[in-house]
């Protein structure tokens, strides 16, 4: 048989079963539109970083410290501005932001700002252009957030500390900032020069200073970094360029990118299962045209090719049609994630994404169709003659070399999927491994379940139920293919939803035990028992008041902290940042509830001079820095050397908001220090909140304050736009698998139809018929969507230790919320499948006979 004549004949074949077969091919289009949707996404964010990559930084250099730069460093700044070389700064630092005429307060990010920041980039207002007017006198532009919190308006006077300004406009767009990181403290600009004027930036006030390089044609950046690196090493300044931004940002989007896909791919390959059963389904109904054209003289071969031709059309119509929807999805991801972009997403189609998508789900339709086409070369042609069985008629030899080799491409193609959407070979392989598990367990239970049924089922059981049991190890069964389809569903779904329970957990606010609901900061240490008198007076509790003092690491063990990041200590360098960094330690002769000793014994204020002062670390950066019990460490404390010594290391529950140290001091090393405090207070109610916020900001105008109620509220509404994206993927996962479950359920219609009929014969009614249908797939749902559950338990607890790094507490109802709603999809799917059952006459199956 020529070519033309094979596909003339699978064109013609497939007339009564196209619109079936093109069903079950749709189990993939949901995973090709994921993985299109998302690496189309990505390819159109990192040209839109590429593009903007300048304007994402500012300036052609950023020189960042969260000290002020040295003489010798702000010298050689001056003389490069000599040379044609733009220098603009901006001096970022938190505080309390008032507005007179309403009374209302916020905390917000005050940014001050030199002329000519940023020189890249257009910062957009509303009305327009008062950017550019910012520097003409006292004004300050404001995020809409911040007139929304105070009930301000545009011309209200706004006081930052001892200073007042004037709001002249809204921020619309500023380069490289994304929206969330306004929603947890908006953003004001104020003038670089009335910063002073503030009185904001006080002993141990943080502050972030940042000074934008914009560099001529004939001074390339690594030159010019060449030339201040000693100073800027000796500064502990960061440099970062535009280069370094893009790879940046482009790295953070490949990592999404990655995570995403591999969801996606899990679905395609869900999909794949769901093509499985459907064309299992359907070559059971071609068992009788297969036979007949073996008669006519076609070889197994010829059958083989015909219908492989028939899935390769089928399988590219259905990926072409989630090439489809991916780009539709692609249209509207950069809507739903504008709060988290740096960039303005251009949106253009991704060829090479959609070709990709679309030659991925043509291979793992024909890949996962293959298995259940090649038994069509067991049909022989004698089957017009006799009745067998479908399954029987489809039985080859205990033994198939090309099964073997068919299974074999199968798992090497997911292996090879997996190993071209991770970002390393054994993530890939790992990803790979991991879904060989699932599917395994999945089907090693459900072939126990089909081989148990017939020994478990009893005499004495209702008839309706032993005749559900019974449906399960009835021959052609698909009790395989439903419990692994409905099981792998179940599996992804509730993995989805415990990784995001526990991620919620993990990053949720927690308040204290003890209430507090509103914590007071960068409070001097003259200011401590006046604002403690200013709370109480009004009738408030003050939950705690914990003294804070910044410090260095001038020594380890009497190496100097210059030589510490290069010294190795068994073979590992400690990382440069955790020794140069700025500690605020705390001093008590105590534990609080946050913390747990995990060597050592805790100081208890004992220990006299002139032994040294003790010290407790917490374990994380006693790692870092290559600590052990008995190791001397000397502070600088505003250039007075406090050497101690190192006696407990302690585990910190960072998740609790309440004051935590990396190191606790005992008291005789740190009370005479210059230090903050940082005050923990209990006031409930909205009003009484804000007005003892506005009357501590008139009387201590340095001291700025959070509601935590507030914070909650906002750090909820911002990771519910995250778990939004997390629950597309869910629902994703759930709309795959309603075909899946079809196809599935679809590959037995044959059986039920005659069993169903039979029974009738036999006199069982519609109603008998019905109940025994709906035992069978409570069983198949039921046993599915618990394994299911189980294996999702396992592979959450492997997410969230190896790949977030998180504990992990089982979230069981939202797990079993969603098996008992694929149970009901399970149900639901095979009662209206199986309708025909409720119609068929007893006529047709002795006709039949």
């Amino acid at each position: 048989m020529r070519t033309g004549q094979l596909l003339a004949l699978a064109w013609k074949e497939s007339r009564t079963a196209r619109r079936r077969l093109l069903l079950y091919m749709s189990s993939i289009s949901l995973g090709v539109a994921a993985l299109v949707a998302i690496d189309s996404f990505a390819s159109n964010t990192q040209r839109s970083v590429r593009e903007q990559a300048r304007a994402l930084l500012g300036g052609d250099i950023s020189l960042t410290s969260r000290q002020p730069f040295s003489k010798a460093l702000l010298a050689q700044l001056d003389s490069f501005r000599t040379r044609g070389v733009g220098v603009a700064d901006v001096t970022t630092f938190t505080s309390m932001a008032l507005v007179e005429r309403t009374g209302g307060t916020r905390l917000a990010q005050i940014r001050g700002v030199t002329p000519g920041y940023p020189f890249y980039g257009d910062i957009l207002t509303q009305p327009a252009g008062q950017w550019a007017r910012l520097q003409s006198g006292r004004y300050a532009l404001v995020d809409p957030a911040l007139l929304l919190a105070v009930d301000g308006h545009v011309g209200d006077t706004l006081a930052l500390g001892f200073a007042r300004f004037i709001i002249i406009g809204t921020l619309v767009s500023v380069p490289g900032d994304v929206g969330v990181s306004s929603a947890i403290g908006p953003r004001v600009y104020i003038p670089a020069r009335y910063v002073d004027e503030t009185s904001l930036l006080l002993f141990g006030s943080r502050s972030e200073r940042e000074t934008l390089v914009k560099l001529p044609p004939d001074l390339p950046p690594q030159r010019f970094l060449f030339q201040i690196k000693r100073t800027l090493d000796s500064s502990q300044v960061r440099a970062r360029t535009v280069a370094e931004t893009e790879f940046n940002l482009t790295q953070a989007i490949d990592q999404l990118r990655d995570f995403l896909s591999v969801i996606g791919l899990v679905a395609l390959l869900l999909g794949g299962i769901g093509v499985a059963s459907g064309v299992n389904a359907f070559v059971m109904r071609k068992i009788d045209t297969v036979a007949i054209l073996r008669c006519l003289g076609a070889t197994s071969g010829q059958v083989l090719g015909i219908y492989l031709i028939q899935a390769v059309v089928m399988g590219f119509l259905g990926a072409a049609a989630g090439a489809l929807l991916g780009i539709g999805v692609q249209l509207v991801l950069p809507r739903v994630l504008a709060d988290f972009l740096p960039v303005d997403v251009r949106i253009t189609l991704e060829s090479s994404a959609v070709v990709t998508g679309l030659l991925v789900g043509v291979w793992v339709a024909l890949v996962f169709a293959l298995r259940p086409l090649v038994a069509l070369r067991n049909v022989s042609p004698l089957q017009t003659l006799r009745r067998e069985s479908d399954a029987a008629a489809l039985r080859g030899a205990r033994f198939d070399p090309v099964r073997v080799l068919v299974a074999l491409v199968v798992v090497l193609s997911i292996a090879a999927l997996g190993v071209a959407r991770a970002e390393t070979l054994q993530q890939g392989l790992g990803f790979a491994a991991g879904i060989g598990i699932a599917v395994g367990f999945l089907y090693v239970t459900a072939a126990a379940l089909s081989a148990s049924a017939r020994r478990v089922v009893r005499p004495n059981w209702p008839f309706v139920l032993r005749q559900g049991v019974a449906a399960l190890y009835r021959p052609g069964n698909q009790t395989r293919s439903v419990v692994l389809a409905l099981g792998f569903g179940v599996f992804l779904m509730s993995t989805i939803y415990q990784v995001q329970r526990n991620l919620l957990r993990a990053v949720s606010v927690k308040l204290d035990a003890s209430r507090a609901n509103v914590v007071f900061f960068d409070v001097q240490g003259d200011q401590g028992e006046p604002l403690d008198s200013l709370i109480r007076a009004k009738g408030y509790t003050v939950v705690q008041r914990t003294p804070m003092v910044p410090m260095k690491i001038s020594a380890v063990n009497g190496v100097p902290a210059s030589q510490l990041a290069t010294d190795t200590v068994n073979g590992r360098r400690r990382p440069g940042w955790v020794v140069r960094r700025e500690f605020r330690s705390t001093y008590r002769d105590s534990l609080v509830p946050s913390e747990k000793i995990r060597s050592g014994k805790f100081h208890t204020g004992g220990s006299r001079a002139p032994a040294l002062p003790e010290v407790s670390v917490d374990v994380a950066i006693a790692n870092d820095l290559r600590l052990k019990l008995g190791d001397t460490i000397t502070w600088d404390v505003q250039s007075v050397l406090v050497p101690t010594r190192v006696t407990s290391f302690r585990e910190v529950n960072w998740t609790r908001f309440e004051p935590n140290f990396f190191v606790v001091f005992e008291s005789r090393a740190l009370d005479k220090a210059p230090k903050q405090f940082v005050v923990l207070a209990d006031v409930r109610g909205v009003a009484a909140v804000a007005k003892l916020q506005r009357d501590v900001v008139t009387r201590f105008p340095n001291v700025a304050s959070l509601d935590l109620t507030l914070i909650q509220q906002t750090v909820g509404r911002v990771l519910g736009k995250v778990t939004a994206a997390i629950r597309f993927m869910a629902a994703l996962s759930l709309a795959l698998g309603i075909p899946v479950l079809f196809s599935a359920v679809s590959a037995t219609r044959r059986e039920r139809l005659r069993e169903g009929v039979l029974l009738k014969v036999l006199g069982a009614t519609k109603r008998q018929v019905g109940r025994i249908m709906l035992a069978e797939y409570l069983l198949l749902g039921g046993l599915g969507s618990l394994v299911g559950v189980v294996l999702s338990v396992g592979g959450a607890w492997g997410l969230m230790h190896y790949v977030f790094k998180q504990p992990f507490s089982p979230a069981l109802a939202p797990a079993l919320v969603v098996a008992l709603l694929m149970i009901g999809i399970a149900v639901s799917i095979g009662m209206l499948t199986g309708r025909d059952v409720f119609r068929e006459t007893p006529m047709a199956a002795l006709r039949e006979a």
